[in-house]
């Protein structure tokens, strides 16, 4: 579905609240959890930041922490956001790429096995080493990638895999037959790191090893590769094949809950999550995962969803991106953006509801320090009936962080938890 398809109820919805029923909101800002750090004097990104409104929401509202990743389960967004949105990942999780592939219309037959297909840039240093130096190649645009993508299809021509592409550097390859018990590893794991011995794993699979030096191979004098070669940009001179899965049986929301609503996110991954869980997934135009995505439109895509149905979960990548990338002035710029251009106009918006469940919460932490996403709690801010929290007396303890929410003691052991009180079902 698109942002243009949605419709309003009615004229006269815009100019009063609707009434029932009940409306739940998420709204993630990925990765935005972090560490103490000496340059902000011992602050988090996410205390240093500017963040207004969710200080002021933080003062009327429950606030703690939320295991967000089972013991012994990657720390991926994949993991993390399934558990947000109430789905026990023991239970439901088969990798990251399976959902992707939903997002993208891929249908998975009973032997298919997903992977996700990332364009990387690969550095080789003076002393021969090749590492992993960028897992986004730059954040290359999708225009380019799709042209990438096409010359690919030549690697995988006339054997079981299949190439489709995705956003930005993101992809997807598509393994009729294909093993998915490979121990793989997510590239943004490994940045600067020397790739040799996480890329060993495809060696085993004469298929796959062939399909990457092919690659690489149609890559290297790519004329999109050439041009930003000369522009001095990074050059995605490499794939690198992650996340792979079967299809998964989820019950949709509407079955476990009695929610209809939608996903609002730039990311495949989440929209594929979303189509799984019954939401429709929705094409907001310049959404982009990153910075410079179009945050006003994702917000009004979530106002215009909460008046056909009751649940919207609105994602925002762009602090994972930054957390991913070592930049602490780029998280805290997208801490920033997030607060003030997806939560105030949120809250502002949801004024036209009768009544409206709201969470705040980051996923996972993606530590500036390590440049990857950790499996510690993380914080969560839940106003159970917006309208009528606000009227309550606030309380002044510190705003919406890490710290501040630790010292509420109240800690949930779990994602599934957390959805529950949300929707009234603690």
């Amino acid at each position: 579905m698109k942002l243009e398809d949605l419709k309003s109820v009615s004229e006269a919805s815009e100019l009063g609240r609707l009434e029932s029923p009940s409306r739940y909101v998420i709204l993630v800002g990925d990765g935005m959890g972090d560490y103490p750090l000496a340059e902000l004097g011992g602050k988090t990104p996410l205390e240093a930041a500017s963040t207004p409104h969710m200080d002021r929401l933080s003062l009327h509202g429950l606030m703690g922490t939320v295991a967000t990743i089972p013991e012994g389960m990657e720390p991926g967004s994949d993991v993390a956001n399934m558990s947000l949105l109430g789905y026990d990942p023991t239970l439901y999780h088969t990798g990251r790429a399976p959902l992707e592939a939903a997002s993208m219309g891929i249908r998975l037959g009973p032997s298919d096995v997903a992977y996700r297909c990332n364009l990387v840039s690969l550095d080789r240093g003076e002393d021969g080493v090749t590492r992993m130096g960028d897992y986004s190649a730059g954040h290359i645009s999708t225009g380019e990638a799709h042209e990438l993508v096409a010359a690919l299809q030549q690697a995988a021509a006339g054997g079981p895999l299949r190439l489709y592409p995705g956003v930005s550097y993101r992809h997807l390859l598509l393994w009729s037959g294909g093993r998915e018990d490979l121990r793989t590893t997510p590239p943004h794991d490994i940045t600067g790191e020397p790739s040799e011995p996480y890329g060993a794993v495809y060696r085993c699979e004469p298929i796959l090893l062939e399909f990457m030096n092919r690659s690489a191979e149609i890559l290297a004098d790519h004329p999109v590769n050439r041009a930003r070669r000369e522009a001095g940009r990074r050059q995605a001179n490499s794939v690198w094949l992650w996340g792979q899965g079967k299809a998964p049986a989820m019950p949709t929301l509407e079955e476990r809950a009695g929610l209809r609503g939608a996903m609002i996110s730039a990311v495949d991954l989440l929209k594929g999550m979303g189509v799984y869980a019954g939401l429709d997934a929705i094409a907001v135009p310049g959404a982009t995962g990153y910075l410079d995505t179009n945050y006003a439109g994702k917000v009004q895509a979530a106002l215009k969803a909460l008046e056909a149905g009751d649940f919207v979960y609105v994602h925002i990548e762009a602090p994972d991106e930054a957390g991913h990338e070592g930049s602490l002035q780029k998280k805290i710029q997208a801490i920033e953006a997030f607060d003030r251009q997806v939560v105030g106009p949120m809250v502002e918006g949801l004024g036209r509801f009768a009544r409206v469940n709201l969470l705040i919460v980051t996923d996972h932490l993606t530590p500036i320090q390590i440049r990857t996403h950790v499996s510690d709690p993380v914080p969560f801010l839940l106003l159970t009936d917006l309208h009528a929290a606000l009227t309550r007396p606030g309380r002044g303890d510190g705003g919406y962080a890490e710290r501040s929410a630790g010292a509420r003691g109240l800690h949930l052991p779990n994602g599934v938890a957390l959805f529950n009180r949300l929707i009234d079902l603690q």
